[in-house]
Parts: C-alpha cells; structure tokens; sequence
C-alpha cells in the first residue's frame, strides 16, 4: 500500500528542512511526499528545490488558507491512505509510517491515530504538553476528546466518500472533519498508543485569547454544519482537557 504524506508551508525557511528530513527517515518504503506552498517569500522553495529526491511532487501558488492548501494536497494524492505533517513537525521516530501502516493492514481500518508532543521551537527535546489521546469510544467526542490531527491517518477513501476540509472554519476545520468522520459517519478507528510527531509550539488556535475564542466559536458550528448536539459541558472539557497535557507532559 502506498501513503501519501502532505506538507503545506508558507514562508517555513527555518524548519521545513527538518520536515523533509523526518520524511527521508522514514523506513516505510511506499511514500508519496507533496508539498504545497503559498507562494512564500523567504527561501522555501529553494529548499524544496534542494529535496526533490525526497518530494514526489510540489506546487507553490497562492491558496485561501491551510485548509484550502491541505485539500489541494489530498487532490494531488494517489497513496490508499493520507496523512498530514505540518512544515514545523518531524516525526518521533524512523518507524511512525511503518507502524500506522501496519494497522491499515486490517481492511476494516479506516482511520489510525497516536500521540503527541508539543515542544520548544528550537530544542525538540524540551517537551511542553503531552497529547496523550487514549482508545476511542462512541461519543468521546462529547465529552471534549478530539485526537490529535497531526497523528490522524485516513484512507483516501474517507476523503472521497465523506469530503474535505472546509475552509470556512479557519480554527477548527481539523476538528470538523475529524468530528464528521468519527462521531457522525462511524468510520472504525485504530489507536497506536505511542507518540507519532513533535511539534512545535505556536499553533494557530492557541496564539492569543482571541484566536481561542475564535476556535470555540468554530468548534460550535462544527457540531451544528453536522446537524448533530453537543453536551452543555463538550466545548468546555475540549480546552480543559489541555490542561492535564501541560501536568503530564513527561
């Protein structure tokens, strides 16, 4: 089985050449790698450029955001199985790709996911928060439990049945698809109880204040645009539940 792995990056000079060497690493042999740039204006693309024994295939051209350059990436895929690693992620270890396609193995797999540390943008070994997600059960989701996207691998299958991402929810387009495919369409899951990526600090939903209340506000119409309810409690226990990560992060 062949995995595609897609990296958007805008003006990611400073760390997507680890990216592409986390992929390099990689001991699973049927690896088709994309990148999407957005025209950025420092020297990514020369870099890309320099990795193109490594990329499968590249675009740089202007999108409307990340989740907009994500489905680019997914069109561009041809691997059975799709994953996402971010321009300022490497993977944990030699064996992540491996591992997840080992349990893709099982036919009724549809979607595979790990764990996650966040840690300082420049010593990957001073971790910060531990995304510890733990087995799914039906409706995990209603008590806040969301994994992490980063370490969430679907067939290609999934896209074309149940769609893309929405580009209408910058904040929480992640957690829609994620919600729609797990919660609502019931796609069966496998968890691999071991960290998958290391990444750096400084996500788009925990910038600011302001970028959290926006991502609630998302979070929300997720549940809505998939005509389903949330708890009164739900969209409190999802951040909450990143509290336990800063305690236990070793």
């Amino acid at each position: 089985m062949k995995i595609s792995i897609i990296t958007v990056c805008y003006n990611s000079a400073a760390t997507i050449a680890d990216t592409i060497m986390s992929i390099s690493k990689q001991t699973y042999p049927n690896i088709e790698y994309i990148v999407v740039d957005g025209l950025s204006k420092d020297n990514t693309v020369e870099i890309i450029q320099k990795n193109e024994g490594v990329i499968s295939k590249w675009i740089s051209e202007k999108d409307n955001g990340i989740y907009d350059a994500m489905n680019k990436g997914i069109a561009m895929a041809t691997g059975d199985v799709i994953g996402i690693l971010n321009a300022d992620d490497v993977y944990a270890d030699n064996n992540v790709l491996d591992d997840v396609m080992k349990a893709f193995n099982d036919e009724t797999i549809s979607g595979v996911y790990g764990d996650l540390k966040y840690v300082q943008q420049n010593d990957l070994s001073k971790v910060i928060r531990f995304w510890k997600s733990g087995t799914y059960r039906p409706g995990k989701f209603l008590e806040g439990w969301m994994p992490p996207h980063p370490t969430f691998y679907v067939r290609k299958k999934v896209y074309d049945e149940f769609g893309v991402f929405r580009t209408d929810m910058p904040s929480a387009s992640d957690y829609e698809f994620m919600l729609r495919v797990i919660h609502v369409k019931n796609i069966k899951l496998a968890y691999i109880p071991k960290v998958f990526v290391l990444m750096r600090e400084g996500g788009l939903s925990n910038r600011s204040l302001q970028h959290r209340l926006n991502a609630n506000r998302d979070d929300r119409r997720a549940w809505t645009v998939n005509g389903v309810q949330p708890k009164f409690y739900t969209l409190l226990m999802k951040p909450l539940s990143k509290i336990l990560q800063f305690i236990f992060k070793d």
